[in-house]
């Protein structure tokens, strides 16, 4: 205050006591003094109101005032402004009375000195500063308390209940209360029940034994629902005197619980779904990594976390992975599949998603990936479109079959009937009739393998007890083989049975069995296995077109060169082989592979390069007990002038069938299509015994002409007959009254015996 200017209101009506005052002011040489004199009241008032002073200097006894209303009224209108009482009144209940009022000092004429006065003035003026600063500071404290959205107040504990001894307006809001109610009220009187109370006081005692905050979570029930309340209670002191009282502050946290909660579900969620959810910044760090994750790659969240995403999960770094970064810096995401490799070490490929996440101001932060493991999948798509590649490859073989079954049974029945018309022939032409009989047959066969791989061969079936089959093929192995290559059998003592054609099977496991053998040409190990296997819901999942069931597992195993994989895709394909030429036509896996179809079964390959191969063939289990021995065939027999309709396209067909019919004493008409043989029906319907129909004919195919016969004569007897048809195209031409079946191209034996059979 040295070079300060301190203005003084001087309210005196003795203009002597005002010149005494404004020497000993003149005198003080380190303060400035300004002082404004007046000698009424009612003019002190309105200088308080025009300006500011530093001090005022007031005498109780005035003209237009007497005693302590002097200053009451003076205090009231500059109230921030320290009075000192400079009276002629030596009273010293009056001066007690002006101090408590809020006089700074009580002076008395006649005993004041120059710098008695200053000391007074000075003090009175720095206690009047401190005191409105600690007004101040109070009243912005007081502001902040009563705005502060959090609930704040004092309480101590009273009969094991808590008391409000004070509370600002955030906590009257909560309770939707008035102040003045909780104000010194219990918490058992604004609606806290017992379990809330008793919490906090065990938290309050906590704060008071340990002098220092304690915070805790408080559920508080309203009619809307649960509240979760956070309260900080600490010790309350003053000038080092502990208090039994404590301070508290209290947060409603409600909606950062339901936050938390939604967070967790949130977080469960990823937890359960099957995709792998992981967050790296924009250096490949990992910074979140899900269950699912931990699932498909067998990291932990532990062992990814930070790690650098590339080196973890990456053998090689993929010329894709670039381009994909860039794609969603620039557009915010990008998609695609990926080779990526587990903690394991094993190869699997995932369908990738990529989300590029932004931060407050949009700048990139982080890429949020979506991983889907799609190894199983990409296996099944591969197993289906090898099934349509083979399916397809077997309509065209069908359809090349169904022609040539055409060409070459003409040529068969020829050849047979020459033998019957020339039997007297010398031995050379005979000799010729026999290698034309021959070849037709080879030939026969040749397109009955393809067929088998086409459409399957259904065969004769009965219930098989494969051991013995295996046991015979073993034999003939023993004694073709060479002695380089060992021979093992094992079988299940308990194997079940099969339904199916022992021809066939036979044939399948000695296709097998000679390419085990011309794999191992140094020799080797040939292994025949056979035992039962349940397959379940799992195993039949990823193997197209499997069905769960019991089955009979025949496994030829070889210990040869193996097969490379670019061929394993192509060796059931008819024609397909790596023989040179001359040693195979191709035709024995594809034979195989429709074989072990027609029988419900399905075939597995497993080979490795210089390891050897294994096929596993898959035949549906019965329960039907073992056959020992097979029905004798019947002997082809003439006939006895019955009258047979032949029904086929093919010229060559109807004229061979119809010459070898007449030669063993049958009769004949034939029909080009199924509209020409309904009305030759219609015609000779009494006399015809039977009708031979081909089901591949142009203008009406055999099932309708069929359908239409069975309208005329509900009892006719028909033998179908076809170079192809499906297993349910018979199933339902036998509905329709089909007797029997004939498949091209057959001898003259097989239609004899099936018009025998049949008439």
């Amino acid at each position: 205050m040295t070079n300060d200017k301190i203005k003084v209101l001087l309210v005196e009506d003795n203009p002597g006591d005002v010149r005494l005052l404004r020497e000993f002011l003149w005198d003080v040489t380190s303060v400035q003094f300004e002082l404004m004199p007046v000698d009424k009241l009612f003019q002190a008032l309105n200088c308080i109101k025009q300006d500011n002073f530093d001090v005022i200097l007031l005498d109780l006894v005035l003209p237009d005032s007497q005693g302590l209303n002097t200053f009451i009224n003076t205090h009231i209108h500059a109230p921030k402004t320290p009075i000192i009482v400079l009276t002629g009144i030596n009273d010293e209940t009056l001066a007690l009375q002006a101090m408590q009022k809020g006089a700074q000092d009580y002076l008395v004429k006649g005993q004041v000195t120059g710098d008695l006065l200053v000391r007074s003035m000075r003090y009175a003026i720095q206690r009047q500063r401190s005191e409105n600063a600690l007004r101040d500071s109070e009243s912005t404290l007081r502001s902040f308390y009563d705005s502060a959205a959090m609930m704040m107040g004092i309480v101590e504990l009273i009969d094991n209940d808590i008391l409000f001894v004070s509370c600002n307006t955030a906590t009257a809001k909560f309770y939707h209360l008035p102040l003045e109610a909780i104000q010194n009220k219990r918490a058992s009187e604004i609606g806290w029940e017992q379990q809330q109370i008793e919490i906090w006081i065990q938290h309050y005692k906590k704060a008071l034994y340990a002098q220092s905050p304690v915070k805790f979570e408080l559920p508080y029930p309203t009619i809307n629902g649960q509240k979760f309340l956070s309260v900080t209670t600490c010790p309350v002191s003053a000038g080092g005197i502990k208090s039994e009282r404590v301070s508290f502050i209290i947060e409603d946290i409600s909606e950062n619980k339901l936050a938390q909660e939604r967070i967790l579900e949130q977080a469960a969620l990823l937890d359960v779904t099957i995709d792998g959810i992981f967050v790296r910044d924009l250096n490949n760090n990992i910074l979140f990594w899900n269950k699912a994750a931990e699932n498909i790659y067998g990291f932990s969240t532990e062992e990814a976390h930070g790690k650098n995403e590339i080196k973890l999960l990456y053998k090689e770094v993929p010329a894709e992975l670039e381009i994909a970064f860039d794609s969603v810096i620039n557009k915010g995401n990008w998609q695609g599949e990926l080779n990526k490799v587990t903690k394991t070490g094993k190869d699997i490929l995932v369908e990738s998603r990529w989300t590029l996440v932004r931060d407050e101001l949009g700048q990139p932060k982080s890429i949020l990936t979506v991983d889907t493991d799609i190894t199983e999948k990409k296996r099944l798509e591969w197993q289906f479109f090898r099934a349509q590649r083979l399916e397809s490859i077997g309509t065209l073989a069908s359809g090349i079959a169904h022609d040539l079954n055409n060409i070459l049974t003409p040529i068969l029945a020829t050849a047979q009937l020459l033998r019957v018309k020339f039997p007297d022939v010398d031995d050379r032409t005979q000799h010729i009739f026999e290698i034309l009989e021959d070849s037709a047959k080879r030939g026969a066969e040749l397109v009955k393998q393809v067929l088998s791989f086409a459409r399957g061969v259904e065969g004769k079936r009965v219930s098989l007890q494969l051991r013995h089959l295996i046991r015979d093929v073993a034999k003939i192995l023993r004694q073709t083989f060479p002695k380089s290559i060992e021979l093992c059998i094992d079988i299940s003592s308990n194997l079940w049975m099969v339904c199916g054609d022992s021809t066939q099977l036979h044939q399948v496991l000695m296709n097998l069995c000679v390419n085990a053998r011309d794999a191992m040409p140094e020799g080797g190990t040939l292994t025949i296995l056979a035992e039962n296997r349940v397959i379940d819901e799992h195993y039949s999942k990823m193997h197209l077109g499997v069905t769960p069931g019991s089955f009979i597992v025949i496994t030829v195993a070889d210990s040869g060169v193996g097969i490379p994989a670019e061929n394993i895709d192509r060796i059931f394909e008819p024609f397909f082989t790596t023989k040179q030429v001359g040693n195979g036509t191709g035709l024995g896996l594809s034979t195989t592979l429709g074989i072990v179809k027609s029988h419900g079964g399905f075939v597995n390959v497993y080979s490795e390069v210089g390891s050897g191969t294994q096929f596993q063939l898959y035949l549906p289990a019965t329960v039907e007990t073992e056959i020992q021995s097979l029905p004798n065939e019947f002997i082809p027999l003439s006939g006895n002038g019955e009258l047979v309709l032949i029904v086929d396209d093919e010229t060559s067909i109807q004229e061979i069938t119809k010459a070898s019919l007449e030669s063993h004493n049958y009769k004949t008409l034939t029909a080009c299509d199924g509209i020409e043989a309904i009305a030759l029906y219609a015609q000779y319907r009494h006399s015809i015994n039977i009708v031979l129909m081909d089901m591949m004919m142009p203008s009406m195919d055999g099932l309708t002409a069929i359908r239409a016969l069975q309208k005329i004569n509900p009892d006719v007897k028909i033998i179908a007959s076809s170079g192809l048809i499906s297993s349910c195209k018979l199933a339902e031409a036998s509905n329709e009254g089909v007797k029997s079946f004939l498949s091209k191209p057959y001898t003259l034996k097989e239609l004899l015996n099936t018009l025998q059979q049949v008439i």
